[in-house]
């Protein structure tokens, strides 16, 4: 019982210790406090710690699941000529001196928390000085909550509208965060977790002495440029902003081994508490910052935008803040959107409520919800994807039943165009057109500026669009207006052409017009345009001679069909005395039809010699021409 409840006593203690280990901070000093903090789209935030020093070494507390982080992103800067010598940390536990209750503890936590044994356990990095005056800024990435938008919109009148951007932040770093600059950045930078921390000794090949005779001996080789004129771990000094005194710095460069760069910090500024305010929705104010400084600065880095707040703010440990990025002016408007959604079943006939804006805020808006507003009123809620600058949104937020959509689809092949030659092969570039008839009908009493979505078929093009068309950024789909007026009806047209390309008969009318065609736009050599010629004289003639062919064939047809009746008629009188008249007429004009017939096989046989004759100087005609694909011409 004794040593039952010594157990008990033990496990209870070790959660206790295990849980104020997950509560705390990632990463601590105490001579070195956060002063900035970065925070990405990606789950990673890049914190810089300064101040003065005047030490023999600088310790951070970090948690076991953070040493790999910290050391491969780990970026010392110094002002004052002096320097940081080394950077130790523990590699392994002391496993010797555990007792029977540290077995029973830690059996304890591996059925408690398998999957993280170990991982919140502290441990020290140290940075070794030299004991003289450091005025330090080290930088790190660590594991952070990524920051979340969350937008407005308030449409006002004549193509107008104010954007308002909010970054929601988290702090659950373990510490306070104090008087921080604070920037947050539009995009997500590769970042991966690293075992730096993690002892790992590679398996080598064994060699054995067997007396082997060596022929040559192998040459090493390195794709490093060196730098003998660099000391080994020489760390340059940089200029920075002191801290309280208000001097602004020039940049200057930093780096181990010359690794470049920059540092430029926000001027302190107190938080406006009526600034962090939720907007007054009304037309005098417009949801505007009462001050302009209070928005931050928008920079563009490397395709990705930050977003700097101009003064410093402080987030205690497991907590939020929301701060006020954008507030701008532009262009933006409230119309109809039809776009049958799958999941909305009557947007298959009903065009969706949907806010227009243009992203002139100077930087990228991530994904993130939107609240429209006009007029003072909630319009609804929607979800803004990714937006670049200048980029456009088109956001739904309600469907409107007053006006009613549908849709009818044809198609068709239009044009010709030659678009290779070879080996006597001719191929014919066509296009297939799909034209979409939208009908739209308007039940209320105002006039309807509606955008239909149009998805465009793999590999086409809109063609002839109508003015106001706007492709939609990644997707093969465009939005088209149209007007409807008030209780009226309109129809939109909407072709699109995708290029088809088949072999093709050099006889066939599309690919004599696809042959002239191309003869009038292209400079051809006079051997090919003489063949081209050549082959349309021949082709031309070609069709006559098949026009009257097919003309003799219908009239050869007729005329059998005439005198075999005439011949069944003859018979049906041959014993009538008194159709002595009707005979006569009768044989008179089987012997005409005889001879026409006898004509007309005559002429088919001359046709069908002259058809070989101009076959084969057609053959010759496009003996050894060749023309390559539109894109192999130049």
């Amino acid at each position: 019982m004794r040593v039952l409840g010594t157990r008990c006593l033990l496990l209870s203690l070790f959660l206790t210790l295990g849980s104020a280990c997950a509560s705390s901070a990632q990463v601590s000093s105490s001579k070195l406090p956060v002063r900035r903090v970065v925070i990405y789209r990606n789950g990673v935030a890049y914190f810089e710690r300064a101040g003065e020093v005047e030490a023999n070494q600088v310790q951070f507390r970090l948690r076991q699941e953070n040493i790999g982080d910290f050391l491969a992103t780990l970026a010392v800067m110094e002002r004052g000529g002096h320097r940081v010598r080394t950077a130790s940390f523990p590699v392994n536990m002391d496993e010797e001196n555990r007792d029977e209750h540290d077995s029973a503890l830690s059996e304890a936590l591996d059925s408690w928390d398998g999957k993280k044994k170990d991982s919140r356990q502290m441990r020290t990095v140290t940075l070794e000085l030299d004991g003289k005056h450091h005025e330090l800024t080290v930088g790190y990435l660590a594991e952070t909550p990524l920051w979340r938008p969350s937008y407005r919109l308030l449409v006002g009148d004549k193509g107008e509208a104010t954007l308002q951007a909010w970054g929601i932040v988290q702090n659950q770093s373990g510490e306070d965060w104090e008087n921080v600059e604070l920037a947050l950045v539009a995009g997500a930078p590769i970042a991966f977790e690293s075992t730096l921390g993690d002892p790992v000794i590679p398996q080598r090949p064994i060699i054995t002495d067997a007396g082997e005779v060596i022929s040559g001996v192998p040459e090493g080789s390195s794709s490093y440029r060196q730098d003998e004129s660099e000391e080994d771990g020489a760390v340059e000094p940089i200029e920075m902003q002191e801290e309280g005194r208000g001097k602004s710095s020039k940049p200057r460069s930093f780096s181990r081994k010359k690794a470049a760069r920059s540092y430029s910090g926000a001027s302190p500024m107190s938080a406006d508490a009526e600034m962090m305010a939720p907007p007054r929705l009304n037309k005098e104010t417009a949801m505007a910052p009462r001050e302009e400084s209070h928005l931050a600065r928008v920079e563009t880095q490397t395709g990705a935008s930050r977003y700097e707040i101009p003064y410093r703010v402080s987030i205690p440990d497991k907590s939020a803040t929301m701060v006020l990025l954008v507030s701008k002016k532009v262009p933006g408007e409230a119309v109809f959107l039809f776009a049958p959604d799958g999941g909305v079943a009557d947007s298959a006939r009903h065009p969706f409520r949907v806010a227009r804006f243009k992203n002139e805020s100077g930087g990228i808006l991530e994904r993130g919800p939107i609240a429209v507003f006009e007029k003072g009123a909630f319009l609804g809620q929607g979800l803004v994807e990714s937006l670049a600058v200048d980029a456009e949104a088109t956001v739904p937020f309600a469907l409107i039943r007053s006006l009613s959509i549908t849709s009818d689809r044809t198609r068709d092949q239009r044009g010709a165009r030659l678009y290779s030659v070879k080996d006597g092969v001719l191929t014919v570039e066509r296009d297939e057109a799909v034209i979409t008839e939208y009908s739209a009908t308007n039940g209320a009493a105002e006039r309807a500026r509606v955008l239909v979505r149009h998805e465009i078929m793999s590999g086409a093009r809109i063609w002839q669009p109508k003015k106001g068309t706007r492709e939609l950024a990644g997707e093969n789909t465009v939005l088209v207006p149209v007007e409807v007026p008030a209780y009226g009806k309109a129809s939109l047209l909407v072709e699109e052409r995708r290029p088809i390309r088949r072999r093709m008969d050099w006889q066939s009318p599309q690919a004599r017009n696809a042959i002239r065609d191309f003869i009038k736009t292209q400079k051809l050599t006079e051997s090919k345009l003489a063949a081209f010629e050549a082959i349309l004289e021949h082709t031309d003639k070609l069709s006559t001679l098949a026009d009257r062919e097919r003309g003799l064939h219908r009239e050869q047809r007729e005329l059998e069909k005439s005198t075999r009746e005439t011949r069944l008629s003859l018979r049906a009188i041959e014993k009538n005395g008194q159709a002595a008249k009707l005979r006569r007429e009768l044989t008179k004009r089987l012997g005409k039809g005889t001879q026409r017939l006898e004509t007309i096989t005559k002429e088919l046989i001359e046709i069908r010699l002259a058809r070989t004759e101009q076959e084969v100087r057609l053959k010759e005609a496009r003996m050894g021409l060749k023309i390559a694909p539109p894109d192999r011409r130049r």
